[in-house]
């Protein structure tokens, strides 16, 4: 399995509502977001993927995402009251699969961390099924 895949870091904030603080409470977490894509074999070009349209997938999601407030972003497209690593990440999922397209034989996988021993994730294919979150 042939694996290409690039990563970036911003902040962001939310709440977890129910929790005694600090997750009760807007907090920020300095996320690193991370994906890589996998296929059997290369395309025509010797890629998984191409990485510059990836790359600017990924950082038009962070330019985006820089000082936001995700309760507002994301929590209203995903139907939920609270943005865990693993909704994010399916956020984050549907918006680079629509980036880089359906590729037919191509995973796309999303990890999210939110601290450096804390992450959650999302993989699914690019088959033009998926992500439609």
């Amino acid at each position: 399995m042939y694996e290409a895949g690039c990563a970036v870091e911003f902040r962001s904030f939310h709440v977890m509502p129910g929790l005694p603080p600090p997750e009760g409470e807007r907090h920020s977490h300095d996320y690193r977001l991370e994906v890589v894509a996998s296929r059997e074999d290369l395309d025509d070009r010797g890629m998984v993927v191409d990485l510059d349209v990836l790359d600017g997938g990924l950082q038009a999601l962070a330019d985006r995402l820089e000082g936001a407030d995700l309760d507002q972003v994301i929590a209203p497209q995903m139907g939920t009251d609270a943005v865990t690593v693993e909704v994010f990440a399916r956020w984050a999922h549907s918006r680079l699969a629509e980036t880089v397209g359906p590729l037919g034989g191509t995973t796309l996988a999303v990890r999210l961390w939110e601290s450096t021993t804390a992450f959650g994730g999302y993989t699914a294919a690019l088959d033009g099924r998926s992500s439609s979150a």
